[in-house]
């Protein structure tokens, strides 16, 4: 299995830091590797307490079952085919905000999770970290 490096995991929080900043948000910023486990974290200053574990778990939720966050939460509604998924895995977040990180070959080697601000804007910055983290996997190989 491949794995995020540190130096992925580092572009993705600052290109999120960055589009971030660009549309005037205060994020928590998670990285997880392909096991699912931390690997980079930043709490942008004046960003909400609250919004620490939910970034983490948005990461998890999303490595865990390697799609975004917000497709998660289309399959857990009412009648749905996941619904009353976010209650697994100690607690899963089913809102976006949570996207995977694919190296050279499209495999997912890790996830970021971002929150802060309205779920259009966890998402968008969210895939701006993601996107750099692949064009880093890219540019190495």
């Amino acid at each position: 299995m491949n794995d995020i490096t540190l130096r992925q995991a580092r572009g993705a929080v600052s290109a999120a830091i960055e589009k971030s900043n660009e549309i005037g948000v205060k994020m928590n910023i998670a990285i997880v590797d392909a096991g699912a486990n931390l690997k980079a974290f930043a709490r942008m200053d004046g960003a909400w307490l609250g919004s620490i574990d939910i970034a983490i778990k948005k990461a998890r939720t999303s490595r865990l079952f390697d799609m975004n966050t917000g497709e998660i939460g289309k399959l857990s509604q009412p009648g749905g085919t996941l619904y009353n998924i976010e209650h697994s895995n100690e607690g899963l977040i089913s809102f976006p905000g949570g996207v995977p990180i694919r190296d050279e070959h499209g495999e997912v080697v890790g996830a970021i999770g971002v929150s802060g601000s309205t779920v259009e804007s966890d998402h968008l910055v969210a895939e701006a970290g993601a996107t750099a983290a692949t064009e880093a996997a890219l540019a190495v190989h």
